[in-house]
């Protein structure tokens, strides 16, 4: 029997069900314990509906869950639904590392459930709000981070969904205010799902090879992306980033308003007179239509952050927010978990992690340690994420360690890829000229050799959008043992 026939409020489509916030609604989410979708869940409990999902294994963010009123399953099984122990949901939503193959999909898929992913399945759960959508190949999360943290320092009570956990706050949360504010994920075209109402684009640099082949793929995705943009609504652009400039020029003759920001003085809000502060972080002069505004202080380290702390400002000035009220919630932006995050520090060593995976972030992250340790020896301990882009940006990752001392390169972690042996981390090591780069192939290993040569003083930075954080956490441990 199909939802259809059903009596009720179960005759409506899960859609409709979604959209007004159905209690009777079952939701099951295959992949659970990724950052997207485990955003999304820990919405829908805060919004009432009935929540189930699974993962390969437990984790930080399954346990929260579990915890919050989701049944959830250690395993990806086809037992996980139907009978003799299962659930029943009316809509199963998989992350997009869930391929065909996946037994619990394929079980979802015999029982006649309708299987989606974010592209189809947000629409219906943000049908009722104003959406503020932050894309860029770099940076959404931090930008995404800054505009939560604005409004809500100022009584907004909006809801948000972040790739990252927020310092001091969940990685999602359903709010209660019109707006409603997420990082709009371009890996498997996700974004294009979106209507939003305001836009940011943070950047447009090629990336996810694996879905996007060429450049000029990536550019048109976002091109599709901006033409979703309600029409009498907010684009919001980088104007220090060439790839955003051109998006800008291909689309200005239409429907929304846009508007610029960056370190570059013809932006429409531009940061001038940037200066670094002690420890890290950067104070700025605020130009709004060239006209002085105020001056920022943001304790965040990286010129880059500065950059979008100024689409952060746009973004919170579009939801009714005094531009001096957002710079003074900044000074307090602590930043989001993983990206230039402190771990800790054991004898005198100080770990750092960040989630920097391409070329670009890797550089930028870098050049915010040199700009915060000037003095000291950095060691970079770098995870390729994922085969295909490994294998085409090769010798651009190969460049991008030249402010660390020393660097480490880990084997490459697969994600959803499977090793077709055209590329591997020895390679790409062999590819850069730094001078003192070396593969070591397994974590435990890194962490042994780190702890013989490390010295106080020494800055050990992890960077990767893996597994490549726990390098870090077991070099505390074992220099805290010592």
């Amino acid at each position: 029997m199909t939802l259809q026939m059903e009596s009720g409020s179960q005759s409506k489509t899960w859609q409709a069900r979604l959209a007004n916030a159905d209690p009777t609604l079952r939701v099951h989410l295959i992949g659970v314990g990724g950052a997207g979708l485990s955003a999304i869940a820990q919405v829908l409990l805060e919004l009432g509906v009935q929540v189930s999902g699974s993962d390969r294994q437990a984790n930080e963010r399954t346990v929260r869950l579990a915890a919050a009123g989701a049944t959830i399953f250690d395993e990806q099984s086809a037992a996980n639904l139907g009978e003799n122990g299962g659930v029943h949901p009316d809509v199963v939503l998989i992350s997009s590392a869930i391929d065909e193959e996946n037994p619990e999909r394929q079980a979802a898929e015999a029982l006649g459930l309708p299987v989606v992913k974010r592209d189809a399945f947000l629409p219906a759960l943000l049908a009722e709000r104003q959406l503020i959508a932050v894309a860029g190949a770099h940076g959404k999360s931090t930008t995404t981070a800054m505009i939560v943290k604005i409004l809500r320092d100022n009584g907004v009570d909006a809801g948000y969904i972040i790739g990252a956990d927020l310092l001091g706050f969940a990685n999602a949360a359903a709010g209660g205010a019109p707006c409603f504010v997420l990082e709009a994920d371009e890996y498997d075209r996700m974004f294009l799902g979106l209507e939003p109402t305001v836009a940011v684009i943070t950047n447009v640099e090629w990336d996810h090879p694996d879905c996007y082949p060429t450049p000029a793929s990536f550019r048109r995705a976002f091109m599709q992306f901006v033409d979703h943009v309600q029409r009498d609504g907010l684009i919001i652009s980088c104007a220090d980033d060439p790839g955003a400039e051109q998006l800008r020029l291909y689309s200005y003759s239409r429907g929304p308003e846009w508007l610029t920001y960056g370190l570059d003085s013809s932006a429409d809000i531009a940061a001038s007179n940037v200066t670094p502060i002690p420890g890290g972080g950067y104070r700025a002069d605020i130009d709004w239509w060239h006209a002085p505004t105020g001056k920022l202080s943001l304790p965040t380290p990286g010129l880059h952050n500065v950059q979008n702390a100024l689409a952060a400002l746009l973004a919170a000035r579009w939801c009714g927010i005094a531009i001096e009220d957002a710079i003074a919630s900044l000074a307090t932006f602590t930043g989001a978990a993983r990206r230039f995050e402190q771990k800790g520090e054991a004898a005198g060593v100080i770990v750092i992690d960040d989630y920097a995976h391409h070329p670009t972030e890797i550089k930028a992250t870098l050049a915010a340690a040199r700009h915060r340790f000037p003095a000291r020896r950095i060691w970079a301990v770098f995870q390729p994420h994922t085969f295909s882009r490994t294998r085409r940006m090769l010798y651009r990752m190969g460049d991008s360690f030249q402010e660390a001392d020393q660097v480490i390169v880990v084997d490459i972690y697969a994600a959803r890829e499977v090793d077709d042996g055209s590329v591997n981390a020895a390679e790409l090591a062999a590819a850069s000229d730094h001078g003192a780069i070396r593969h070591i192939a397994e974590l435990a290993d890194a962490a042994d050799y780190l702890a013989d040569q490390v010295r106080p003083g020494d800055v050990v930075i992890t960077l990767g959008a893996g597994d490549g954080y726990l390098v870090g956490e077991w070099l505390l441990e074992r220099l805290g043992d010592e």
